[in-house]
């Protein structure tokens, strides 16, 4: 088998509807399979794999194992030579693997790779690609400075060398990721993405950032920002200096008393999570279906449907653009949200036969679920 794809999910059934079926279209010509490890979310996910993707593998964790020790668990389990862990709340390309399995074959001393990711509003993450935060770029991050965190010597559309991927979309050799050791279990969530690309590093294998492939990370969604997850992220990266950068006792302690107020004084994000406003003007943009009629008559201020080579007169509203994947590609959705990201509308996207659709207006918290 050539690819299998790991999807760990905590409390996120409807991203993870939208990220499976973009999964599956993405992988449709491949020798493929799709694994979906769940942490104990205790809530719809579940029954949402066994009864939309039958043909998904489901792992039903009784707790929550965190980010490292999960996806170990998952990666154990798959039968590709190639796999790609990613987040439930990421939408994928439908060119997306056979792309990177194009790049990646000749590759020898290929270690992971990336792609370029964009938000819910179509703004570019600079996560994407990031250099190794030793003591000197650690620090400077801490008080804001983030010309060296972020791996700016490579432009957004270029395919380059660059030192840290993050962990939402990991793409590389099963061999090779157990190699090194796999993730790293000290880490309960944040901060194993920069130590297996380290590892990698060292290692001997060059990791690469393709930036002529664009995905979609809605970000925030399966971690609500509480001071909690703001003290396990600063942890994680007092582990990781500890680890690969100590200094001795005196100026680790320093470094960790940084990290320490750092995240005790780190702002918390509002979480949002509704039904939608129901004052909007609605842009339903499709090829040919028509908008449901369970939706049409909810009582919005306006509705209006688009055919998708129309979609550049939405450059000059302002409502809430809905994307209809009954005939639209990922591709498409994707490309759309770029064009118009610097407009006044909000970006829903319907997956296909649903009676939902979803999207974030923020990459900082969780975003919002629209039902009719």
């Amino acid at each position: 088998m050539k690819l299998s794809v790991i999807i760990l999910n905590y409390k996120t059934p409807y991203f993870l509807h939208l990220c499976l079926e973009s999964v599956q279209r993405a992988t449709a010509n491949l020798e493929s399979e799709i694994i979906v490890i769940d942490n104990n979310s205790q809530d719809e996910s579940i029954e949402l794999v066994k009864t939309y993707f039958p043909e998904v593998f489901l792992i039903e964790n009784q707790e929550n194992l965190g980010f490292s020790k999960a996806n170990n668990l998952g990666v154990k389990q798959v039968n590709g030579e190639f796999i790609c862990i990613l987040n439930p709340d990421m939408v994928v390309p439908e060119n997306c693997f056979e792309t990177l399995l194009e790049f990646s074959n000749d590759k020898r001393d290929l270690g992971v790779v990336g792609v370029r990711l964009i938000d819910g509003t179509g703004t570019y993450l600079p996560e994407s690609k990031r250099n190794i935060p030793n003591i000197e770029v650690a620090f400077q991050k801490l008080t804001g400075d983030t010309s060296k965190y972020y791996a700016n010597q490579l432009a957004q559309d270029e395919v380059g060398e660059v030192p840290v991927l993050v962990g939402a979309f990991l793409f590389m050799r099963k061999a090779v990721f157990e190699s090194i050791g796999s993730f790293d279990e000290d880490y309960f969530m944040y901060g194993e993405d920069i130590d297996l690309s380290y590892k990698l590093t060292q290692n001997g294998f060059k990791n690469y950032y393709y930036g002529q492939l664009t995905a979609l990370h809605f970000k925030g969604e399966s971690t609500i920002k509480n001071r909690k997850y703001q003290r396990r992220f600063y942890k994680a990266m007092q582990i990781f200096q500890k680890k690969h950068f100590s200094k001795g006792k005196f100026v680790d302690g320093i470094i960790v008393l940084a990290l320490k107020l750092l995240a005790e004084t780190k702002s918390n994000k509002k979480l949002k999570l509704e039904n939608g406003d129901t004052e909007k003007n609605i842009f339903w943009v499709s090829e040919q279906s028509a908008m449901p009629e369970a939706f049409r008559i909810k009582n919005y201020k306006s509705l209006n449907v688009i055919a998708f080579k129309d979609l550049s007169q939405l450059q000059n509203t302002s409502g809430t653009v809905i994307f209809d994947l009954q005939d639209l590609k990922f591709s498409e959705v994707l490309q759309s949200i770029q064009l118009l990201k610097n407009s006044k509308n909000r970006f829903r996207i319907r997956p296909s036969n649903c009676n939902f659709s979803l999207g974030s207006d923020t990459s900082t918290s969780q975003g919002e679920l629209l039902k009719w």
